[in-house]
This record gives structure tokens, C-alpha cells and sequence, in this order.
């Protein structure tokens, strides 16, 4: 078994008895023996590649094979260059908070979320404030219904040890 080639097959990897020829010019010269058109590309001093294997016959064009594979790579560093990490920021509460302190966690939220990021809230208890968990729950219910226009919540608030966890993901904008 050989192995397997990345990217389009060209040339003498091209199985099918027949192609649909493009040639170098960019004019369709329609189902073309496999032969033929691999003189065709010859003459062209240029490489026969196999566009679209799937099509009935299979599309098959003159061109530049490392310029083909060139072009291709550039597209697929541009397509991934314009793609958005989307990391998860953690914000630390406690339940005793001042509102002033609130509310400079409610605007990195904000702006967490602003940027497509998730936001993980986390709630901790310290001593005597694990006995009165409801108060952490009731600050991080406050939370999700002050950014429920930027985010949704992801994961409900759940107790892990001395902590309550719960994570928001921006909303799809429109």
C-alpha cells in the first residue's frame, strides 16, 4: 500500500479513464481522454490537477502544481489567522461583597463577554460564609440576570467544595 499524498492528485495519480479538461488558459474543453490531457498539459510545460475528484467526470485543470499548493496554503493561514480563540476568563467573588467592587467585576464581565469570551464566576466561602450559601447563590442568580443581554449562562451554579462555580458564554451576535 503506498502512501498517502496530501493535497489534490496530479499528473499520473489520476486514476479515471476521462477528466473534464480546463486548460491553461482557463477554457472548458470538456470530457477529455486521460492521456490527452495529460499531453495537453505536457505541452504546457504545467502539471494536470485534479480539482474536483467528486464530479461526474472528475474536473481537471492545467496548472502550476506548486504554485496551486502554494496558493492553497496561503488561504488556509489567512482562513485560520481570522479565527477567534475563545478562552474561558475566571472571575473570583465573595459573598460579603461591596457594591462598589461589584461593580467593577460587572464591567471586566461585561467586557469579557464583549470580546467572545467565556466568563467562569466563581464564588468563594471562607469560615462561617459556607453556612449561608444561599447568599452566594443569590449574588451569582444577580449576576446572570445583569448580563443577560451579553450572555447566557452556560453551566448553572454548582457547589464544588468551598466554591460555587458557574459559567457564562457570550450570545451569538446579531
Amino acid at each position: 500500500m503506498q502512501p498517502q499524498k496530501d493535497g489534490p492528485r496530479a499528473n499520473r495519480d489520476i486514476t479515471v479513464p476521462q477528466v473534464q479538461l480546463i486548460d491553461a488558459e482557463g477554457n472548458n474543453r470538456g470530457a477529455t481522454p486521460i492521456e490527452e490531457a495529460l499531453e495537453v498539459a505536457l505541452d504546457a510545460g504545467l502539471d494536470l490537477v485534479e480539482i474536483s475528484p467528486n464530479a461526474s467526470p472528475p474536473v481537471a485543470k492545467v496548472l502550476d502544481l506548486g504554485k496551486f499548493k502554494y496558493q492553497a496554503q496561503k488561504k488556509a493561514n489567512e482562513a485560520r489567522k481570522k479565527q477567534k480563540i475563545i478562552e474561558v476568563k475566571e472571575i473570583k467573588l465573595r459573598p460579603n461583597i461591596d457594591t462598589h467592587d461589584y461593580d467593577v467585576k460587572m464591567r471586566a464581565v461585561t467586557r469579557f463577554l464583549e470580546d467572545g469570551d467565556k466568563v467562569k464566576v466563581t464564588m468563594r466561602f471562607r469560615g462561617r460564609e459556607m453556612a449561608h450559601q444561599e447568599i452566594g447563590l443569590d449574588l451569582l442568580f444577580k449576576v446572570r440576570d445583569q448580563m443577560e443581554e451579553l450572555g447566557k449562562v452556560e453551566s448553572a451554579p454548582k457547589s464544588e467544595g468551598r466554591q460555587m462555580v458557574m459559567v457564562l458564554a457570550p450570545v451569538a451576535s446579531k
